[in-house]
């Protein structure tokens, strides 16, 4: 089949390189030129695991290419895809549509034959009623159907959730719309739901799977507040919820708090478009703002595993995009926290496996170092706040040599306790009871030299 996407983001690059895989000739566009020109010599403008021999192979074969002419795409196309970016309004935190109805515009200008126009962005409930009125007002003539087709790619996996799919989800009552989807998708049928709903159906099935697992997070993550308290493991609990078939394991991973480019803009775009239709939803509004709240409170934790302030200090960071496997830095909890570090008074050193350059330009303040060893340079603490692969198996002794102090705030729960501890390391968990604290009389060296004053006092213990 002839496919169109327009936009090469994360979802309209990785969704046309997936299709050109299962042998669809797709062509996508973009009016980024320098993005463009990135892509033709083989460089990709995100990181993505495989990606790039994906898009090599599948240029090779003749079956992808790229441009910037969306008339020229949509011309021949028989599934246009709108695959733009819908970010967060500024002001209101509704979906800023403005890039999704300027692509109905311009492919009501080129629409030829019978074309089917998915809306691949996610977008609130309504916005493919609003695609299709543009196009049915630009061209009252044109044969076409609108229908909605929401993605479901988690970034660092999306080429697999690509072809092994839980579901796929298409969204229009237009019988030969849906003929045409389920030949676009006939190479993934066997073993792969394909459910077919009403379009403004499949637009809410994205925000209310998202906002769902947002909440399971939100939840677990109050749990593991209850465990500290409780002196429970927040291990043992999650484990012990998730072996009950109606919860599932999944998303019960105590942590600093959910971050990327979709939870926190489509939960508050979900909350906009409820209040918008006299549904609000308070669950959803109350994750989140726990979740922000979260996020800064999990700086303050580090602060008190360090004596109650860090000004002068060296803080090493391990890990700053919002997952492992993805460059990607927005509402990355890391943000967060590091600004907070930066406003107290502490010096910034990290190290992300991926992340370095999107760090350099959000947050010019810190330090970027090569490795881990080196962000553990005379560091008076450590926090570890992505769990990378490549952190799970740190020579712990090492680390915990080169450094000033001892603190570990492992706030991924990446680090065995046991080892830590062996290791010499003040190893303070999230929703776990913190390893004995090891003897402090190096941070607090560390904090005499920095402040030029004798330390009278011990420092205060570090939270559960």
């Amino acid at each position: 089949m002839q496919v169109a996407i327009i936009g090469v983001g994360y979802v309209g690059l990785v969704s046309g390189a997936c299709f050109a895989d299962l042998g669809h000739t797709v062509r996508c566009v973009d009016r980024d030129e320098g993005r463009i020109a990135s892509l033709r010599a083989g460089r990709m403008p995100i990181y993505e695991p495989h990606l790039d021999t994906l898009v090599a192979r599948n240029v090779a074969a003749g079956r992808l290419g790229f441009g910037t002419d969306i008339a020229e795409a949509v011309r021949d196309a028989e599934v246009i895809f709108i695959a733009v970016g819908t970010p967060a309004r500024r002001g209101d935190g509704h979906a800023d549509l403005a890039h999704v109805y300027a692509c109905a515009r311009e492919i009501a200008g080129a629409l030829q034959g019978y074309a089917v126009v998915v809306t691949k962005s996610t977008v609130p409930v309504g916005t493919g009623d609003r695609v299709e009125h543009i196009l049915r007002t630009l061209r009252p003539q044109a044969s076409f159907a609108v229908v909605s087709n929401p993605e479901f790619l988690r970034e660092g996996a999306a080429i697999a959730d690509f072809k092994a799919p839980d579901r796929i989800v298409i969204g229009t009552d237009d019988e030969r719309a849906r003929a045409v989807m389920r030949n676009l998708y006939r190479p993934l049928e066997a073993g792969t739901r394909i459910l077919f709903t009403g379009r403004r159906s499949a637009e809410l099935v994205k925000y209310a799977a998202n906002a769902f697992l947002a909440l399971k997070i939100g939840f677990i993550n109050e749990m593991a507040d209850l465990c500290e308290q409780a002196d429970a493991s927040i291990h043992d609990v999650a484990h012990g919820i998730g072996l009950d078939r109606r919860i599932g394991a999944r998303f019960l991973q105590a942590g600093p708090g959910f971050g990327g480019s979709c939870f926190p803009k489509d939960i508050q775009a979900l909350i906009k478009s409820a209040q918008d239709l006299g549904a609000p939803t308070r669950i959803v509004e109350t994750v989140a703002a726990a979740n922000e709240q979260r996020k800064r409170r999990m700086a303050r934790r580090l602060i008190q595993a360090c004596g109650g302030s860090v000004r002068g200090l060296t803080i090493g960071v391990l890990g700053l995009t919002f997952k492992p496997n993805t460059d990607d830095m927005r509402e990355s909890p890391a943000l967060t926290i590091l600004t907070a570090l930066l406003d107290e008074g502490a010096e910034v050193r990290a190290y992300d496996p991926e992340g370095m350059e999107q760090a350099r330009a959000l947050m010019p303040e810190i330090t970027c170092v090569p490795d881990p060893y080196a962000v553990a340079e005379g560091a008076d603490a450590l926090a570890l706040i992505t769990e990378w692969d490549a952190f799970r198996a740190l020579d712990l002794p090492r680390l915990r040599r080169r450094m000033a102090g001892d603190v570990l705030v492992d706030y991924r729960n990446l680090i065995a306790p046991d080892a830590a501890a062996e290791a010499g390391f003040h190893h303070i968990g999230v929703g776990c009871r913190a390893t004995p604290p090891a003897p402090r009389a190096r941070l607090a060296r560390a904090r005499s030299a920095r402040r030029g004053a004798r330390i009278g006092t011990p420092l205060a213990a570090s939270p559960a």
